[in-house]
């Protein structure tokens, strides 16, 4: 983890978040004194599950992946993070602790807000109260709405979906570096190692997809979709 300490004003950051546009100049300065702007390289920990809660977080660039340690040992992956998140936004006002862990999986960089103070200026500040609640909802639905969707598929399914989420939603590209291993896939969508493997190889050899070590090139999005859709 490496504290930046030239970092860009909030009034004028090209990372800034809608919801940040909305509060009064003089919160704005404020948050923007007392923040601090950190990196993280891949694979390293931003927060462990069990840590205390004291921060607003924001990702600017970067990945993440949320996850969490279950009773059996095993990590299940709840959601990854991505570029004008605010990270573990359904927790930070209901929990005093991390329910989960969160790790970068990318070059990332956030920016750490005094919890204490957002507090207060939420307090002050209806109209950004309103939208925070608004942009909590939508990670709510986002997340539940993604659970279900994996959850409804048969194994092709899955992995189909999963490659499409890195195509559309994260890497706007059908050639990307697979930023999770193959193990992370599977605490992703819920299945077993050996069968992320299995099935990956089956769309490579029916040249649905081409793999060069991380490299995933999507050969055939119209029959990943189809694939992704019914099985």
């Amino acid at each position: 983890m490496k504290l930046i300490r030239d970092i860009d004003d909030c009034k004028t950051c090209a990372y800034k978040s809608y919801l940040f546009s909305n509060l009064q100049p003089e919160e704005l300065n404020r948050i923007n004194i007392s923040r601090k702007e950190k990196e993280y390289m891949p694979g390293e920990y931003i927060v462990r599950q069990g840590d205390i809660i004291t921060s607003f977080m924001y990702l600017r660039k970067g990945l993440l992946k949320l996850s969490r340690e279950m009773k059996d040992g095993k990590n299940q992956i709840i959601s990854i993070a991505r570029p004008f998140d605010f990270i573990g936004l359904l927790s930070v006002f209901s929990e005093s602790l991390y329910q989960f862990s969160i790790t970068a999986i990318e070059n990332s960089t956030l920016c750490f807000i005094d919890l204490s103070l957002m507090r207060e200026i939420i307090r002050k500040d209806g109209n950004f109260a309103l939208k925070l609640l608004e942009n909590m909802s939508n990670v709510n639905e986002m997340i539940m709405n993604s659970w279900l969707s994996i959850n409804e598929k048969n194994l092709r399914g899955r992995i189909a979906y999963i490659l499409l989420f890195f195509c559309d939603d994260i890497y706007h590209a059908k050639e990307y570096s697979l930023p999770v291993s193959r193990k992370e896939i599977a605490e992703l969508i819920h299945m077993r190692t050996e069968n992320v493997i299995r099935i990956l190889s089956e769309f490579r050899k029916d040249r649905i997809i081409e793999i060069e070590g991380k490299v995933i090139r999507i050969l055939k999005k119209d029959k990943l979709q189809q694939i992704a859709e019914y099985g």
